[in-house]
């Protein structure tokens, strides 16, 4: 059963994969200027969630694509793919240089 009062979330980057892994050799129409590799974080990077607010120096198209675990690990969702309930893994929909981030519940409660 979840859990009546929100808890925070811990987000961690996990990995940044670079454009060339994914599309080798491959022309994908990106502007000269991009950067193969995601420029917004670094791996090993923390953020705490404790509301529904983007928080300040995080890509707002990545915390679109995480909220819905945030959310749901905020509420006491426990995801059946991961050993560890609280947890899971994902990443940001950049198909060209996405970021994996992994998603903890926090104990202390918002």
């Amino acid at each position: 059963m979840p859990d009546a009062k929100p808890k925070k979330v811990k987000v961690t980057v996990v990995r940044k994969v670079d454009m060339r892994t994914i599309h080798p050799g491959q022309d994908m129409g990106k502007a000269d200027w991009l950067e193969p590799v995601c420029d917004a974080f670094e791996v090993g990077d923390e953020f705490i969630i404790d509301g529904s607010d983007c928080p300040q120096g995080f890509c707002q198209g990545a915390f679109v694509d995480l909220f819905r675990y945030i959310s749901g690990l905020r509420a006491g969702a426990n995801y059946f793919w991961m050993k560890r309930p609280g947890t899971t893994v994902a990443c940001c929909t950049d198909g060209m240089r996405p970021v994996v981030f992994k998603l903890e519940r926090m104990e202390e409660e918002i």
